[in-house]
């Protein structure tokens, strides 16, 4: 590996188990404006993605305009399924602990979404104030705008970042933003073959467990 100066994280799917849920709020909500969504097709279509791409996309599919009504229902079903249920994916806060590089958290969801989620896992003080949302660029994932922004506020140069995905999405952006990316499997959400997927997208390999991802960057420290 090149020389590396920051490791970018996505959040969703990577330091939280939280794609399987955020799926059957989606489908839920959506069920109220006449949209039957499976939760297979909501994966293959929005994981990874940011919520202004996934709204435009349902308005061009279905030629639906979705009310404020829709986003403060979903807001509600996700909170509270949170804080039910929303575990962090295991072993990242070791390897979290273990780095000496520099961190932070690149991810498609809002800032209030990534504030909450995280302090319920115990992560948002880990990266704190080095997490970026999708909200603060023009484009979301797969472009490549998000993570040249964070590698910007961090004075790192693209060339010099890890990204650590577990979406197509984001592998075709860390890769278009030229930068290096390792794949993720872990959460619940993935499929057998993801890291396959992922791995033929761009992501130089692809890891389960956070405990053997741990061990690949140790050779890396600086």
């Amino acid at each position: 590996m090149a020389k590396l100066d920051l490791i970018i994280f996505d959040c969703d799917g990577v330091l939280i188990d939280s794609e399987g849920i955020a799926l059957q709020v989606l489908c839920s909500a959506l069920k109220d404006y006449g949209v039957e969504l499976s939760l297979a097709e909501a994966k293959e279509r929005y994981v990874g993605r940011s919520e202004a791409s996934e709204v435009a996309d349902i308005k061009s599919r279905y030629n639906l305009e979705l009310p404020p009504s829709y986003f403060e229902k979903k807001q509600r079903l996700r909170m509270k399924m949170f804080e039910d249920s929303l575990r962090p994916i295991e072993g990242i806060a070791a390897l979290i602990d273990g780095l000496s590089f520099k961190k932070c958290v690149a991810s498609g969801s809002s800032l209030d979404r990534l504030h909450h989620s995280l302090g319920l896992v115990g992560l948002w003080s880990k990266f704190a104030p080095h997490i970026f949302s999708a909200t603060q660029v023009k484009h979301g994932k797969p472009a490549p705008d998000l993570f040249l922004y964070a590698a910007a506020q961090m004075g790192v140069s693209p060339s010099s970042c890890l990204v650590i995905e577990d979406s197509v999405a984001g592998v075709q952006a860390a890769k278009a933003a030229g930068m290096k990316v390792l794949g993720f499997t872990g959460g619940s959400h993935c499929d057998i073959g993801h890291g396959d997927v992922l791995c033929r997208e761009g992501a130089v390999a692809s890891y389960a467990h956070m405990s053997d991802l741990a061990k690949n960057l140790s050779f890396a420290s600086p």
